[in-house]
């Protein structure tokens, strides 16, 4: 796996496509018509060998779209288009347009399957596995080989950048829990989706820009652009047979990547490789406080800690839960009625403790976690104690020679909170049989209510003290238990200090603080770190927002959330750095300004990551504040979104909320000034003006122009439009006069002062992508 080889024949692989593939160049032998279609229980489009078939593959009673090596008993799915959609019926078709286009339609619903510059004249399924689109030129315009899903093919490369996911199992394409990343300094790495910093194996080769690369003979490399450098990952495979072995290199949802050999015409499927260690070293494999064991066919097999039981039983590598109820637990009370510890040998995890201390016996280690209300583990080991709290990750079984292995306690529900207490009986009734009996009781119902009285009064003094000083009550209850809502890193504020060299270099500075440049794991991955800074209750409120909006999501056109910390007082966030910094400094700003091709393509980027939070979420988001200041460039100059500070989350079943104003002047929907219902209606009136603002590279509001009608953008936009000056817009531009006339439409639909007649972000997109036609839109209102 270490072995470093100088491969000359690799250099001749140099023509790669701009996403890192390499590019078939030569002219297809079977070429697909334009108005041809494919229908699920109809013949695919075969290669001119018939190994591979590009059509709808079946799974259960459903069906996708994908490429498929064609088999005697069975098929192998080797690409999955649009893997995260929903699977279609029996009643879906996928066309090849005369009008150049890809797309699937089903009961009226049209979506595109490959989305390409230009118009295709025709497409042809290659020997080699590639599904390739062609323009009147015989030009390649699009080519699945460009868009890898869970599978790369011998001749296939990947580019530094690139990304193979794996599937969620064996019969859902969809994204799984792991993925493949080509580093963009030559280091290819496996880590969990949800955890990107987690990385549990790297070829080592972080030395400049590389690529992941399959030969003719199932040899597996990564090498550099110049083909000077060259690493191997595997032998070549002594059952090769020509053009008559086909190699794939797949990312299983077991998280392992494998290099599967397909031999002669019978397709059979046998490993020729994969990453030393197995399946049990892949990182969160069996999810939270689980570990992984081989049963006695060398099959991984996941198993709960003491006091643990399967989230799912059908889905165990889900994780576990607790088997008993959490009972309550206060420094004043003695937790060993209500838990006690159980002892587990040869078992250790990755997270770090949240306490740690030198301690003589492990017994007293064992104690001490058990008096500790958040404390639910201790791991005890070379005369120090560590403190652990739930959800435990990364479990792994020791070898049981390795030396000096740890003594792990585990806090687990005591048995005696299944057994109810007797009911005591009453007291025997007081009997009057004089005055002085009378007075008696007297005397002790007014000591009862005076004392009541005071009880009630004291109450009422903490209650105020507790609302007035929210802190306090933040302080004592600092655990959000958002590590049980979110698979997100936890950050000691000491880590950000470090990473920050205390917080010198700021990019910039908001409502609710300032966020600073960072990097982690000895530089190689650069961090911006939001500290939140303003009032306790407002900074507090902020956090949790964002934590919650984003914490779950994961789309290429929003800001990726990596990590939190919430450390007494302290609450940061931890994101990835946006190197290019905001939409506004770029179309603002006196630099370079985007050219008329990237402002389209940013645009686009911006609607699909509102698409994603308003209907690709488990609930909708509305972000609230949409502005280009909110539009982060990363080093790709891909737009994403980002600052969900103000972001409200609506319900499952819900599409309207009544909630305070937020958001910028300038960018906000007429509904907020009107005590109406909110609903995700108001970021489509936000994007309209980012829209426009992108197009025409200017604020919507702008005085000292030089047409006086000019001073409010989407007003004089509108003028523009009805007199066919749209030219005004963006004078002294090369511009497609047909696309900027569809974006304004597009942009005039979304401010409409009325939220029923704006669009939704589907159609939206659907728009722009020049999918559905474009009706003229009425005049706003408020411009009228």
């Amino acid at each position: 796996m270490d072995a470093i080889a100088v491969t000359i024949a690799f250099l001749l692989l140099m023509s790669l496509s701009p996403a890192g593939t390499r590019a078939d160049t030569q002219p297809p032998k079977q070429k697909v018509a334009l108005n041809t279609s494919l229908f699920p229980n109809g013949l695919p489009w075969l290669s001119p060998s018939g190994h591979f078939a590009f059509g709808f593959y079946q799974q259960g009673s459903v069906f996708f779209v994908g490429i498929w090596l064609v088999g005697v008993t069975s098929k192998t799915v080797v690409w999955t288009a649009n893997q995260n959609d929903p699977p279609v019926t029996s009643n879906a078709n996928l066309t090849l347009t005369v009008g150049g286009k890809l797309i699937l339609t089903e009961k009226g619903q049209v979506k595109l399957i490959a989305k390409y510059n230009g118009t295709a004249s025709f497409a042809s399924m290659l020997d080699t596995g590639n599904f390739v689109l062609y323009n009147n030129n015989s030009d390649i315009i699009w080519q699945s080989f460009d868009h890898p899903t869970d599978t790369m093919l011998g001749g296939q490369s990947l580019s530094f950048g690139g990304h193979l996911f794996s599937s969620s199992s064996g019969t859902n394409p969809s994204t799984g829990r792991f993925c493949l990343d080509m580093q963009g300094d030559g280091n290819l790495v496996l880590y969990p989706t949800n955890a990107p910093m987690d990385v549990y194996w790297a070829s080592g080769t972080n030395t400049g820009t590389h690529h992941f690369y399959i030969n003719s003979t199932g040899l597996l490399q990564i090498r550099n652009n110049i083909g000077s450098y060259s690493k191997d990952l595997s032998k070549p495979d002594g059952s090769a047979n020509g053009s008559k072995t086909i190699y794939r290199a797949t990312l299983d949802f077991d998280g392992v990547l494998r290099l599967y050999a397909h031999v002669n015409n019978d397709h059979g499927k046998a490993i020729a490789w994969k990453p030393d260690g197995g399946t049990c070293e892949v990182s969160d494999f069996c999810g939270f406080n689980s570990y992984c064991t081989f049963n006695g066919r060398d099959q991984p097999v996941c198993n709960c800690l003491e006091g643990f039981e399967f989230k799912d039983a059908n889905e165990e590598t889900l994780g576990c839960k607790r088997n008993s109820s959490k009972a309550e637990c206060t420094s004043d009370k003695d937790s060993s009625s209500h838990y006690n510890m159980a002892l587990m040998n040869n078992i250790e995890w990755a997270d770090r403790p949240y306490f740690e201390s030198d301690m003589s016996h492990e017994e007293e280690c064992s104690s001490a976690c058990l008096a500790d209300c958040n404390c639910w583990a201790a791991l005890y080991q070379k005369n120090r104690c560590k403190k652990h709290g739930l959800p435990l990750r990364y479990v792994k079984r020791r070898g049981l020679a390795e030396s000096d292995p740890p003594t792990v306690f585990l806090k687990v529900g005591h048995n005696s909170l299944k057994i109810q207490k007797p009911i005591p009986p009453p007291p025997p009734p007081i009997k009057s049989t004089s005055n002085k009996a009378v007075v008696h009781i007297i005397i002790v119902i007014s000591v009862f209510t005076l004392f009541l009285c005071s009880m009630i009064a004291i109450s009422s003094h903490y209650m105020y003290k507790i609302r007035v000083l929210t802190y306090k009550r933040l302080s004592e209850t600092w655990n959000l238990g958002l590590n049980e809502e979110v698979a997100l890193r936890r950050f000691s504020y000491n880590e950000l200090k470090r990473a920050t060299n205390h917080f010198r270099k700021e990019l910039g500075k908001g409502a609710f603080g300032a966020v600073y440049k960072g990097a982690l794991s000895k530089g190689r991955r650069l961090i911006a770190v939001k500290r939140l800074e303003k009032l306790v209750e407002e900074g507090e409120r902020e956090f949790q927002a964002e934590v919650r909006a984003i914490g779950k999501t994961h789309h290429r056109n929003l800001v990726r959330l990596l990590g939190f910390c919430a450390e007494g007082s302290k609450r940061l966030l931890v994101y990835e750095y946006m190197s290019k910094g905001s939409l506004g400094q770029l179309i603002f700003g006196d630099l370079r300004r985007p050219d008329w091709e990237e402002r389209v393509r940013i645009a686009l980027n911006i609607a699909r990551g509102i698409l994603y939070l308003h209907e690709g979420c488990e609930a909708p988001i509305i972000h609230c504040d949409l502005k280009p200041e909110n539009i982060l460039m990363d080093e790709f100059w891909t737009a994403k979104i980002s600052d969900f500070g103000l972001a409200k989350l609506l319900m499952p079943d819900q599409t309207r909320t009544f909630t305070g104003a937020r958001g910028t002047r300038g960018y906000m929907a007429p509904e907020w000034n009107k005590n109406t219902p909110i609903s995700v209606k108001a970021d489509v009136y936000s994007y309209g003006i980012v829209l426009l603002e992108t197009l025409c590279c200017r604020r919507n509001i702008k005085v000292n122009v030089s047409e006086p009608e000019a001073t409010l953008l989407s007003a004089w936009a509108y003028k523009c439009f009805v007199a066919k000056e749209l030219n005004k817009l963006v004078p002294s531009e090369v511009i497609d006069e047909n696309v900027l006339e569809n974006m304004i439409k597009v942009a005039l639909w979304c401010i409409q002062d009325e939220p029923v007649l704006r669009p939704a972000m589907k159609s939206v997109v659907l728009m722009l992508e020049g999918v559905t036609d474009i009706a003229i839109p009425p005049c706003p209102n408020s411009n009228r």
